[in-house]
């Protein structure tokens, strides 16, 4: 066919798109298919509602001669770019190719990630990215480190803009992890992603450690060691449905609130035997635990509870719920780990989950049962009381309506930290069984009586006889409520009633924070 005709040029877009398509070899292919894994394309197409995805710079190209790469200058250049939309919303998404140049960052690469980056921007929709490769591309020299910057600089000016998502879907190293650092949600697929800065070899080299890849940067070690990543996938299709589902509950950017679901709109709540069954929940013992997802559930529509960071500082959960089809942040103790009680690593992800809700207008609900900061020379030396510091800051910088719930143990600067009304909480709650004091009953006694304690004939009846005076006493929401710190104290089984309609009030919210650049936060 004639080039020069129309026909011949319509045929020839045509190669060229298939050309496109199939950047990367047959082999690459197998190979991904042969580790369990889509290829970069079939990811997107995964991720997207059928027959929507638009596909940006597909004939983009190198434009290097070092090395005799003028000899190799696939279409795409390892990385597709385009828009399409999930759950009918649209969203903007790159995904890195493996299979052309081992997905290897060059000019044009970096290039295309930063056009779809501002195209993000420009029109207020989330940006999704897919990652896999190996890192800078050496052959194009520094112009790749340059394009690392000029991508990093674009997620931080992006931050609190619109939701930024990534997915790590095979191994990623070098500069490709400081993009999905930079993000607000990490997904990644156990056995098969890893995120490091240096690979075992280099380690290996250097200082003599001897690590396998997966121990040193897989999935299961960036969830629930390194804190990291927010979800551990068993697969790529389960890690693209997560991210499918998290995208339900965010807005399209931080002008707009998240999207609101059908929901039966009733003026009276009603309350349900899920709802009773909270009236018995708490143990009479405060030493016994108990499941905080089960106070978590009845409140939140359908028991539906999108759960972020699960295997990380498990003493805390985080996650998303609907309450009325909107969505809600849900920031809770723990009560099976480790007493409930507020370490480093509890601190520093409940504050960056509620600078996430307020970034994007989602409202915070806050459950509170902990007995304390964990004790210990390692959290103090490793920083507890500027990282524990976090998390006031979160609280008292958000402008999101914020509600607190007390189950049971407020004790001490953790009372203050956990969503109190002195941090800025809109509305504070409490149940009946509520302990709310600077101290537990049994340290109290042992310093204030230490010397009763110790003339005392009988000493361990006199001390469960002041222990017991002690909780009566000052070991309950009353006094906190008598002073307006808790503004209800409710039986359990009118919580979601209760969360519903202030919820309903302070959808007209508005607080203006004092004019300023940006605060210090304590990193």
């Amino acid at each position: 066919m004639d080039p020069h005709t129309t026909a011949g040029k319509l045929a020839d877009l045509g190669d060229r798109i298939d050309e496109a398509i199939h950047a990367a070899s047959p082999r690459s292919v197998e190979r991904q298919h042969a580790r369990g894994k889509m290829t970069a394309r079939e990811r997107i197409l995964a991720l997207l509602d059928e027959g929507t995805f638009t596909e940006m710079d597909e004939f983009a190209r190198h434009r290097s001669h070092a090395f005799g790469m003028e000899r190799h200058r696939p279409y795409s250049d390892g990385v597709i770019i385009g828009l399409g939309n999930i759950h009918e919303r649209p969203v903007c998404v790159f995904s890195q190719d493996v299979g052309v140049y081992g997905g290897s960052l060059g000019q044009v690469y970096g290039e295309k990630i930063c056009k779809i980056i501002d195209f993000a921007v420009k029109t207020g929709v989330p940006l999704i990215g897919i990652n896999e490769g190996g890192g800078a591309r050496i052959q194009e020299g520094v112009v790749s480190l340059g394009m690392y910057g000029e991508i990093f600089r674009r997620n931080t000016m992006a931050s609190g803009v619109i939701p930024q998502i990534s997915l790590i879907m095979g191994a990623a190293a070098g500069g490709h992890v400081y993009s999905p650092a930079l993000t607000d949600f990490v997904v990644m697929v156990d056995q098969t992603s890893q995120m490091f800065i240096t690979g075992p070899e280099v380690i290996r080299t250097v200082t003599g450690e001897d690590v396998s890849m997966e121990e040193l940067g897989g999935g299961r070690t960036h969830n629930a060691i390194a804190g990291n990543a927010h979800y551990l996938a068993t697969d790529d299709a389960d890690a693209i449905e997560y991210v499918r589902d998290l995208i339900t509950y965010l807005p399209q950017n931080n002008l707009e609130d998240p999207p609101v679901y059908d929901y039966p709109d009733d003026i009276d709540v009603p309350i349900t035997d899920r709802d009773h069954a909270l009236d018995v929940l708490i143990p009479d013992s405060p030493a016994q635990a108990y499941d905080m997802r089960e106070v978590i559930r009845p409140i939140i529509d359908d028991e539906e509870f999108l759960e972020v960071m699960e295997l990380y500082a498990p003493n805390i959960i985080c996650g998303f719920g609907r309450v009325e089809g909107r969505t809600v942040g849900v920031v809770a103790n723990q009560p099976t780990n480790l007493a409930g009680c507020l370490d480093i690593n509890a601190s520093e992800k409940a504050a960056r989950f509620v600078r996430t809700c307020d970034s994007f207008n989602i409202p915070v609900l806050t459950f509170v049962d902990v007995p304390g900061f964990l004790p210990g020379v390692e959290q103090e030396h490793n920083g507890i009381i500027h990282r524990g510091a976090k998390l006031i800051y979160a609280y008292a910088e958000a402008s999101v309506p914020k509600m607190t719930i007390i189950t049971r143990k407020a004790y001490g600067g953790a009372y203050i930290v956990m969503g109190s009304k002195h941090l800025g909480a809109d509305v504070n709650l409490a149940w009946p069984t509520a302990q709310i004091a600077v101290m537990g009953a049994e340290g109290a006694v042992n310093i204030l009586y230490r010397k009763q304690l110790a003339e005392a004939s009988d000493p361990q009846a006199e001390r469960e006889r002041l222990r017991q005076e002690y909780d009566d006493e000052l070991s309950n929401p009353y006094i906190a409520a008598e002073r307006g710190y808790v503004d209800q104290v409710i039986y359990p089984h009118e919580t979601r009633s209760q969360v519903v309609r202030f919820l309903r009030l302070l959808r007209s919210k508005r607080e203006a924070l004092p004019p300023k650049k940006h605060g210090n936060i304590p990193l």
